[in-house]
């Protein structure tokens, strides 16, 4: 797949808040194949947990006490988006939404990106009963590592595109119009 270069992007919150980042996840692909997943535990302002944020992910406030805020973990994700301005998430309102309030949050101007869901994908390629990204990777055989830590699901999230495009017989990113935005 020449050409196809996005970056799949997760994030994980400590409460109900969208600015309330405290693990990112990417995973950068190049010419349809993985090179490179990089996650980050971030402190969340006020680093304050809701009791049912930490039973999804696993992440406690004491994990991320001396861990970077979000400007300086997204200095380096935007490093990767100088390259590949293109993201792709599993539910891509949501973690948008995350970058979108966190930029706000901080004063951060937004950038230029597009963006992709593998979920609004999912649902239109197959007909499985349920589409959660590890409902589709088990259907699908797509092997992962921890479901909702960032860089793993980051990386579900890319593996499981690059199988979207690939079972809908798509040659790249501009056929896939249906579940796209700008951020």
């Amino acid at each position: 797949m020449q050409g196809l270069n996005f970056i799949a992007i997760d994030f994980e919150t400590a409460n109900s808040s969208r600015a309330s980042i405290c693990e990112a996840g990417i995973c950068v692909v190049r010419d349809g194949s993985v090179q490179e997943t990089r996650s980050w535990l971030v402190r969340p302002q006020g680093n304050e947990y809701h009791y049912g944020n930490i039973n999804i992910h696993g992440i406690h406030p004491e994990d991320t006490e001396n861990s970077p805020e979000f400007p300086e973990v997204w200095v380096e994700i935007s490093k990767y988006l100088k390259e590949i301005p293109v993201l792709v998430a599993h539910n891509a309102l949501f973690d948008m939404g995350c970058i979108r309030h966190s930029l706000e949050l901080y004063g951060i101007e937004k950038p230029e990106v597009s963006y992709y869901c593998s979920l609004r994908a999912a649902r239109k390629i197959y007909d499985f009963e349920r589409n959660s990204l590890d409902c589709l990777c088990d259907q699908l055989e797509i092997p992962y590592g921890q479901h909702h830590r960032a860089g793993d699901d980051a990386e579900m999230c890319a593996r499981l595109f690059l199988r979207e495009i690939r079972d809908a017989g798509w040659c790249g990113l501009e056929e896939m119009g249906y579940c796209s935005g700008k951020l």
